[in-house]
C-alpha cells in the first residue's frame, strides 16, 4: 500500500440487466448513475433499480434531500438555519431548532467529550479567518485567532431534549458543521432511496462514501485507495465494503503554506492553528455521519484516545503520519479484514 493514502472510487461497469444474486424470479435490476453538485461539492449516486423512471424519482428525491439538509446546516448560507440559531441565539435564549439539526449538534458535542475537546464545532469563528488567510496567503492576526479562541468550546452549548432548543452560552459563537455534516447528509440520502425501494446503494459526497447492499451478485462495493501526493493516480490498493461507510480526511489538497510552513485545512480547537503535520486518515463506519467526523477527530486525538474512540464507535481506520523521521504508518485491529484480497 502506498504510505499516501486518499480514497477514490472503482466501480465496475454494468451494461445489461441483472438478477439479484440467489433470489430466482425477481425483477431483473439495472445499473444508474447521477451526479449533481451539493453542498458544494460533486455528488454521485450508483445504485440498481428495475427502471429508469425509478431510478430518476428516487435519485431526485435523494438529491432533494441533501439539498434541504445544505439550507439547514451551511456556515456559508448566511440565511441557513445553522447561521440563525448562531445569529439569534445568545446567554438566556435558546433557538428551537428543527430534528436534523439537532440530532447532528448533539452527536458532535458527544464526540467533543469522548475527544477532549478535539472535535469541536464551535470553530466556526477561527475557520472564517483561515479561509481569508488561504486566499491571502496570510497568517491570521494573533490577537483575532486569540479573541476567536474565546468563543470556542462544545461545553458552552446547551441543549434541551425536551423541547428541542440549542442555547449558545457564549455570546457571537460561530458553529461550523463541516467535518460532519456531509456525512449526515449520505446517511438521509440512503434512507431516502431505501424508502424507495432502492437497496443496492453507493453514494459518493466527495470521498465521503456510504454504501447499502452491494450490486447484484458481488458480495460488497470496490473502494480505491489512491496515493495521497497524487490524487488523480490509479488506486494502489482496494478496500470492500457493504452496508458501512468509508471516509477520508488529509492535507493532499486541502492546504496553505506561508512563510515555508505548510498548514492544514484542519484547524487545532486549542491553538486555533491549522495542522503543521502531513496526515491521511482512513475510516469505516457503520454510518457516513461517524466515518466523517471521526475522520477528523482521528487527525488531532493521540494513540490511547484513538483506540478507545475506535472501540466506542464500532470503526476502524488507518492513518499515515508525516513525522520529522519520516513517514509513519497506523492501523487499527480489524482494518485489514476490509483490504480487497488479489484473487477477489
Amino acid at each position: 500500500m502506498a504510505l499516501y493514502c486518499l480514497l477514490s472510487i472503482v466501480i465496475t461497469k454494468v451494461t445489461c440487466c441483472q438478477a439479484l444474486a440467489g433470489e430466482p424470479g425477481t425483477e431483473k435490476l439495472e445499473r444508474y448513475e447521477f451526479q449533481r453538485i451539493r453542498m458544494g461539492v460533486p455528488w454521485r449516486l450508483v445504485f440498481y433499480a428495475e427502471s429508469g423512471e425509478k431510478a430518476i424519482e428516487a435519485a431526485e428525491s435523494a438529491f432533494s434531500r441533501v439539498k434541504e439538509l445544505d439550507r439547514m446546516m451551511s456556515d456559508y448560507d448566511p440565511d441557513s438555519e445553522l447561521n440563525q440559531l448562531c445569529k439569534n441565539s445568545r446567554p438566556g435564549k435558546p433557538v428551537h431548532v428543527s430534528e436534523d439539526l439537532y440530532r447532528v449538534i448533539k452527536f458532535s458535542i458527544c464526540l467533543y467529550y469522548r475527544t477532549n475537546g478535539d472535535f469541536d464545532i464551535t470553530v466556526g469563528g477561527i475557520t472564517d479567518l483561515w479561509r481569508r488567510a488561504w486566499r491571502k496567503k496570510k497568517m491570521p492576526a494573533a490577537q483575532k485567532i486569540r479573541a476567536e479562541l474565546k468563543k470556542v468550546g462544545s461545553n458552552k452549548i446547551r441543549l434541551d431534549s425536551a423541547h428541542r432548543t440549542v442555547e449558545l452560552l457564549e455570546p457571537e459563537m460561530r458553529l461550523d458543521l463541516g467535518a460532519i455534516a456531509k456525512g449526515y447528509a449520505a446517511d438521509e440520502a440512503l434512507k431516502v432511496l431505501k424508502n424507495n425501494g432502492i437497496l443496492r446503494v453507493l453514494i459518493d459526497a466527495s470521498g465521503d462514501i456510504v454504501v447499502g447492499d452491494p450490486p447484484p451478485g458481488k458480495s460488497a462495493w470496490v473502494i480505491g485507495i489512491a496515493p495521497l501526493k497524487n490524487p488523480k493516480a490509479e488506486p494502489t490498493e482496494f478496500l470492500n465494503i457493504a452496508n458501512a461507510s468509508v471516509a477520508t480526511s488529509g492535507d493532499a489538497n486541502r492546504y496553505v503554506e506561508i512563510d515555508g510552513t505548510r498548514y492544514s485545512h484542519i484547524v487545532n480547537p486549542h491553538t486555533g492553528i491549522g495542522l503543521t503535520t502531513s496526515s491521511s486518515v482512513t475510516v469505516i463506519s457503520p454510518d457516513g455521519i461517524t466515518a466523517d467526523a471521526l475522520a477528523s477527530a482521528l487527525s488531532l486525538v493521540g494513540p490511547c484516545t484513538r483506540k478507545k474512540l475506535l472501540r466506542q464507535y464500532h470503526s476502524e481506520a488507518f492513518i499515515v503520519i508525516g513525522t520529522k523521521n519520516g513517514i509513519q504508518t497506523w492501523e487499527s485491529t480489524c482494518f485489514n479484514r476490509y483490504r480487497r484480497k488479489p484473487s477477489q
